[in-house]
């Protein structure tokens, strides 16, 4: 019974959104407020029916009705309760309904926010268009409540892989990072019709815009992170074509965010801003096409068929299309008054705007060229790190050149003074790297420049820090840039943290049984015991290797695993990792038996947990500009 509740109140939301549309856009068109009005009550009425029917899918699985076919496929009855849970999103038709639930929240909140009427009521407009969009896309092609005739006793399990708490709490933050942007976009489209982007605009957007890359960024990191320990290949970024879904709009939402400030502060680059906005939530809706559209193969990407591709690439279309022509056809009238000149905040905000966007399109052509060519003459071509690693690291590069430069210049015009600190600072980061590099004893020219990036990078913020806050006058003048520092710092501290991996990271590979001592430098590691582990809903198979140092002292003891999930039939690896300031050392069981020895690879990973700490920083940076936005810089 529940679940047919479920269903009518989706019909409910559908019903709800799409009046919601009709109802503002009508009465915004015949000059009737009385019918724009409706647009607050009916996102609230479409909001509470999707987070209803959400609440009953999560039942269904917490009960484990098996007569749901999304239940029966992607659940069991002995997994734990947390992936009971997280098995609702674990799949393309339950992921999608978060999706629409996340949307709902979004409307709701902004429902509920003080705003003028008519510019409301174009908003939730146009938020209602994406929402019956992605209402009728689950009730017509991708149904979460379909049942089955013939119930299963058991059901398949969930993907293990999917059975980590990293994948419980990673696809609702990224959703959380996208819907953010689709906020963002309903705001642009409504000043677009309304033909007004002003400095009052700004201010409204900028909280959400502050929402969703905060959202953005701690998905990312916690999907790298997920990659990282559950996997067991050993590395946090693999630029898999659902990354790169992740990365693009983030890349955009940087830069959206930057010029939404010059937009606040100057009252320039309003053009430029709504375009961000529009190509940010495009890019959301691209990552959303490549994930369910099943063109592109990822290790975590829903199998999907060719019907629902097709009704996703009509969103894409709409999504992106019809904004565009309003852009083409309203955006003209947005061009700024303001003079931006050369040297200048405003002028370097640009710059890294231009970078950023420079970065998603090689990010772009990389992940679609292969298919692209695929489709032109059959031919298959694999697109990899390598190619990412040349091309968008160095933009990546001139970027943080830019972080420091940018902050040190004042609005309006700011190279005078300006020219003989920035010189300064390059020369103590220059020389900074130098001398570090050499002491680790690295010569090559490429560790040297990337390690000037990172101490340029702290240095500039600690220099504008010094400079904004080394008398207690100008207290009150530094403490809205604590966001700022915070961003900047968190990047410097991952930049450290893929540079110390990269640079330093160290590899053995070896066959060992219990009681084989194996060296690794100064320290020594030793196999001491194999077993067997059953728990609720997998058997695992573990070694315990036990670390020494070079004085014979044990500092860690490291429990690599490989787990069978009956239920499922498959297996997966479990990376043992001993986390320090200094680095991570990481263990993964690979084949073998007890008799025979099994295979080990062994790593250590110089300063990596400092890529954690530094997206933390991030996410934290994002956050205190969100509780201090309306202060002045």
């Amino acid at each position: 019974m529940i679940t047919e509740i479920s269903y009518f109140l989706l019909l409910l939301a559908l019903a709800a959104s799409l009046m919601q549309t009709v109802l503002p856009l009508a009465g915004y068109w015949r000059g009737q407020g009385s019918l724009m009005q409706w647009a607050s009550p009916m996102q609230l009425i479409g909001s509470g029916a999707v987070i209803l029917a959400f609440g009953g899918l999560i039942q269904a699985f917490v009960l484990s009705d098996f007569s749901l076919a999304l239940v029966a496929q992607h659940s069991h009855s002995m997994k734990p309760m947390i992936y009971k849970i997280s098995g609702v999103w674990g799949n393309h038709e339950g992921s999608l309904l978060l999706w629409v639930v996340v949307l709902g929240i979004y409307g709701a909140v902004f429902a509920w926010c003080r705003n003028p009427m008519v510019e409301k009521s174009l908003i939730l407009m146009v938020h209602g268009g994406i929402s019956a969009a992605f209402l009728g896309f689950a009730l017509f092609t991708s149904n979460p409540f379909a049942k089955l005739a013939y119930p299963p006793e058991e059901g398949l399990g969930l993907n293990p892989v999917l059975q980590d708490i990293g994948l419980a709490l990673h696809p609702p933050m990224l959703y959380l990072g996208y819907v953010g942007l689709a906020m963002a976009f309903a705001c642009a489209v409504a000043g677009l019709i309304q033909g007004r982007i002003d400095q009052d605009w700004a201010r409204r957007i900028r909280p959400w815009v502050l929402v969703a890359w905060s959202c953005l960024t701690t998905g990312i990191v916690l999907g790298s992170w997920w990659a990282y320990y559950e996997l067991g290949w050993g590395g946090w970024w693999f630029w898999d074509p659902v990354e790169n879904a992740s990365l693009m709009p983030w890349f955009v939402a940087t830069a959206l965010l930057h010029s939404v400030i010059m937009v606040e502060k100057r009252g320039c680059a309003q053009s430029w801003a709504v375009l961000l906005a529009i190509l940010g939530f495009s890019l959301s809706l691209i990552g959303t096409f490549i994930v369910r559209s099943g063109l592109l193969t990822s290790v975590h990407s829903f199998a999907a068929d060719p019907s629902r591709g097709v009704y996703i690439l009509g969103i894409l279309v709409l999504a992106i299309g019809l904004p565009l022509v309003l852009y083409m056809i309203n955006g003209p009238k947005l061009q700024s008054r303001q003079s931006i000149a050369v040297f200048s905040r405003e002028a370097a905000l640009i710059i890294n705007n231009f970078l950023l966007l420079s970065a998603t399109a090689v990010v772009l052509l990389g992940t679609f060229y292969p298919l692209g060519l695929e489709m032109v003459n059959g031919a298959k071509i694999s697109v990899g790190p390598p190619f990412f690693d040349s091309t968008v690291l160095p933009i990546m590069a001139f970027g943080v050149l830019g972080m420091v430069t940018g902050s040190v210049l004042a609005w309006k015009r700011g190279w005078r003074g300006v020219a003989r600190r920035v010189l300064l600072l390059a020369a103590i980061a220059g020389v900074a790297a130098i001398l570090v590099g050499v002491g680790l004893g690295y010569r090559e020219v490429a560790p040297l420049a990337s390690l000037g990036l990172v101490v340029w990078l702290l240095v500039g913020i600690g220099a504008d820090i010094y400079s904004r806050l080394h008398s207690a006058q100008r207290l009150a003048q530094g403490l809205p840039q604590l966001g700022m520092w915070l961003g900047h710092l968190g990047i410097a501290l991952l930049m450290m943290g893929a540079l110390g991996e990269a640079i330093g990271q160290s590899e053995t590979i070896v066959r060992a049984r219990a009681g084989d001592t194996i060296p690794l430098g100064d320290e020594t590691l030793k196999f001491t015991e194999v077993k067997t582990v059953r728990v609720d809903n997998y058997v695992s198979l573990q070694v315990t290797l036990e670390l020494y140092d070079a004085s014979g002292q044990q500092i860690a003891t490291l429990i690599p695993s490989r787990r069978h999930y009956p239920a499922e039939r498959q297996e997966t690896t479990e990376a043992a990792i001993r986390s320090t300031l200094l680095g991570d050392h990481y263990a993964v069981l690979g084949d073998g038996d007890p008799d025979a020895g099994f295979t080990l690879r062994l790593y250590y990973k110089p300063l990596l947990p400092w890529l954690w700490i530094g997206g933390v920083v991030m996410v934290l940076g994002g956050l205190v500009s969100l509780v201090m936005r309306r202060n002045k810089p």
